[in-house]
């Protein structure tokens, strides 16, 4: 009856009840060849090193204790290489290298900045998780950029331009209210192309430019609401400008100014010899105003 089977899987061992653990020497003779781990909670002067760093795979083994010393130091603590030759017995070639593989893997960056002097300067930042990078500007204990773009309520994004319109040789106020009740009344011809205050605002001087070449209003609305495509319109105002643009018509043909009408004067009757005459005002005629060589009478 003492012989045990072998076939038979060793049964587990119950867990103690209560607070009746084994001691720490009792474990630790479990694994006998490996390291055992003496943990006591930190209370204060400890610093919070990720694996990623205690353990970096190809990070030499001063490269780690030097990356785990700095991020151990207050902000503002002096981290150049004749600082930390003086604090460790490596030399400043060796310390130097183990910077430079710090810097390469991310642990480390160097940024050059100019003071308000003039100054150009070089600033050393510790990063404690790689790749996650915060603006300078920031404090550690604020929210960094994702953080606060979080919080933030999104922004609307700016609204595209319109393209431009062509410029008319010179706005009358008659003409750009002529051009605006030209474009409000474009949603009667199709309800697609209903506009805001500031789309109509960009267009109306495009359409007085179109007005000054002597087309009527009419005109000016057929040109911009014929042939329109079936699809909706998600930007109306973009269309209409690019019609104003490329459809300008040329301007009208160079006309010479009329002559002035010939004055005719009323008809008088000479003072003198009560000829008949024309002039402005009454008198003599031209005759008698201008008498001709003695002796000859006048005509």
């Amino acid at each position: 009856m003492d012989t045990q089977n072998p076939s038979v899987h060793p049964h587990a061992r119950t867990r103690p009840t209560g607070k009746n653990h084994p001691p720490r020497s009792a474990r630790a003779n479990t694994h006998p060849s490996g390291i055992t781990h003496e943990v006591f909670r930190h209370t204060s002067r400890f610093t919070v090193v990720g694996n990623h760093l205690a353990q970096h795979p190809e990070l030499s083994g001063l490269a780690i204790g030097l990356g785990v010393h700095i991020q151990s130091l207050p902000t503002g603590a002096r981290v150049d290489i004749k600082t930390l030759a003086a604090r460790f017995p490596e030399g400043p070639t060796r310390i130097a290298a183990a910077l430079r593989e710090l810097e390469a893997h991310g642990y480390l960056r160097r940024i050059r900045e100019r003071t308000e002097s003039g100054r150009i300067v070089t600033r050393t930042v510790s990063c404690n998780q790689p790749g996650r990078h915060r603006d300078h500007g920031d404090r550690p204990d604020e929210p960094g950029p994702a953080a606060r773009r979080t919080a933030e309520p999104q922004k609307k994004p700016a609204r595209r331009a319109l393209p431009a319109v062509p410029k008319p040789a010179y706005i009358s106020p008659a003409l750009l209210r002529t051009a605006t009740d030209v474009l409000a009344e474009l949603r009667r011809e199709d309800p697609r192309l209903l506009l805001s205050a500031t789309d109509a605002e960009h267009l109306a001087p495009g359409v007085v430019a179109w007005l000054e070449r002597d087309l009527t209003p009419s005109a000016v609305r057929h040109a911009l609401t014929g042939d329109l495509p079936a699809e909706p319109l998600h930007r109306p105002a973009a269309l209409l400008a690019h019609r104003l643009t490329a459809q300008l018509p040329p301007p009208p043909p160079y006309r010479a100014p009329e002559p002035a009408p010939s004055v005719r004067h009323p008809l008088r009757n000479c003072d003198t010899c009560d000829r008949a005459f024309r002039s402005p005002e009454p008198g003599l005629c031209r005759d008698c105003r201008e008498p001709g060589p003695p002796g000859v009478p006048p005509v």
